[in-house]
């Protein structure tokens, strides 16, 4: 075998691995006995088995293969967009036990019902479709990374970025629909050691071996991949990690998870500091892989989001480069079954159930396994269309972030937000920031920082007018 290419080995470990996925999504059927135990795993989890499950949807395949895509072709970005987030996820983490509470204490599994709890069915259903869309379009940026690493194999097995596209959709709809938060959790537990060991560690270390140690790294290293800088278009990135953590629906999922809300914290500060560790080891394996494979990721591959996996394919010997590329799908799947889990959840528990009130717990569980079908056929679609992750994640992310992060913040800790101030906002963000995306990006400024203004200003705005007159619950807890 030519040293850079895949073995059979290495093949059938990667297959074995897939395989075993879809067995631990199937055999975790039988624990799902009601809607809670599917969405939110019963309450069940402490604090080390949610720091596994946080850190593995952290960093997915557009955390990973995109951002190290982006340092390799933008240098310094990769770093000044990841610390904005792990800012975000360390607040989070301080209000994840109040998350909890809510959830425990007023029976609230979602944000879109603590949403309806506090203002009223419109916000909510405002809300969820904006997470359901959000959600998949995640999901489809894990598609996308999956389908890159399937690609490259293609010169082995004859698969292209198509079929390698479909595969994983397929993968990820099986072990969700059957499994629920249950299996999505066992399967991150598995994937973030596989994700520690065989790619955080492993890659880095034989790279450094591969270009003959630190000191040849440094003197070898082009300047301007780390030469501090920043745009408009970096700005919006900035705002929409920032401000996006407030609402991000999967990891509210985690909290009302959560058995009490000393582990919802203590899991979610863990979780985070590990993501703060990942942050240097990805943007190392982006910049140091031009000087192993080169300055043409994009023209050998059709994507930046390669730059990993044929880092590990250059500097991994046989057996363990399969290793690796297993750990990448891990860490890949690890995101798409948390973000179409919630985006399932939107769709059924907090769009249908509304709709129907009545539906049975039954009805609720049978029709959340076929919209886990539905979906990720959407996701295709849209990773089919755009064929890079880190953009279809600030696709999906950016006019989220200005419509739901503020209003979410105030919906836990605001007395005076209304239902008006709520919507107005919500409706405020969403409009600007796809108007300021259609108008072409005004001053390079990304959508996310006008949209996020204007929401801020309608919801203070009008919930300083309304709550006057305007009964709103505020959610009280006891410790």
């Amino acid at each position: 075998m030519i040293h850079g290419e895949l073995s059979f080995i290495d093949l059938i470990i990667i297959g074995l691995y897939l395989v075993g996925m879809i067995y631990i999504g199937i055999s975790s059927v039988k624990r799902i006995r009601n809607s809670d135990d599917y969405y939110v795993a019963g309450r069940s989890f402490g604090p080390l088995v949610l720091m596994a499950t946080v850190c593995a949807t952290i960093i997915g395949g557009s955390g990973l293969m995109g951002r190290a895509g982006v340092a390799y072709s933008s240098g310094f970005k990769a770093l000044i967009t990841a610390f904005p987030y792990l800012i975000g996820m360390f607040i989070f983490s301080g209000i994840s036990g109040r998350i909890s509470d809510i959830g425990m204490q007023h029976n609230v599994t979602t944000m879109p019902g603590l949403f309806e709890m506090r203002f009223g069915k419109a916000a909510k259903i405002i809300l969820a479709a904006m997470v359901a869309f959000t959600m998949m379009g995640t999901v489809a940026s894990q598609v996308t990374a999956t389908a890159t690493i399937i690609n490259m194999l293609g010169k082995n097995i004859g698969f292209s970025y198509e079929i390698g596209a479909l595969i994983a959709t397929c993968v990820f709809m099986v072990y969700t629909a059957t499994s629920g938060l249950f299996g999505v959790v066992f399967t991150d537990v598995f994937q973030f050691y596989m994700l520690l060991l065989f790619v955080y560690i492993m890659i880095p270390i034989a790279s450094l071996i591969h270009v003959g140690g630190v000191g040849n790294f440094t003197a070898n290293l082009d300047p301007a991949l780390v030469k501090p800088y920043i745009n408009g278009s970096i700005a919006g990135d900035i705002v929409t990690y920032l401000v996006f953590t407030m609402a991000g629906a999967e990891m509210w999922q985690r909290a009302f998870a959560a058995k009490d809300r000393k582990a919802a914290k203590k899991g979610m500060f863990l979780g985070t500091a590990v993501y703060g560790v990942t942050i240097f080891l990805v943007f190392f394996m982006g910049i140091i892989a031009h000087q192993i494979i080169g300055d043409d990721v994009l023209e050998r591959f059709g994507s930046t989001d390669a730059t990993v996996p044929a880092l590990a394919i250059k500097v991994l010997p046989i057996g363990l480069t399969g290793l690796a590329l297993a750990g990448l799908l891990s860490v890949i799947m690890s995101t798409a079954d948390s973000y179409l889990l919630v985006s399932v959840q939107t769709c059924v528990h907090d769009i249908g159930k509304t709709i129907n009130p009545k539906m049975k717990d039954r009805t609720e569980i049978i029709l959340s396994r076929v919209f886990s079908i539905i979906l990720p056929i959407g996701a295709l679609i849209i990773a089919l269309y755009i064929k890079n992750a880190y953009q279809i994640l600030m696709f999906a992310w950016s006019f989220y972030a200005a419509a739901c992060g503020l209003p979410a913040f105030a919906a836990l800790f605001w007395r005076k937000a209304t239902t008006k101030g709520i919507i107005a906002g919500m409706l405020a963000g969403f409009v600007v920031c796809i108007a300021w995306k259609l108008a072409g990006l005004p001053f390079g400024l990304g959508a996310t920082v006008p949209g996020a203004a204007a929401c801020a200003v309608a919801l203070v705005l009008v919930s300083l007018a309304t709550c006057g007159n305007e009964p709103s619950y505020f959610p009280e807890t006891h410790k």
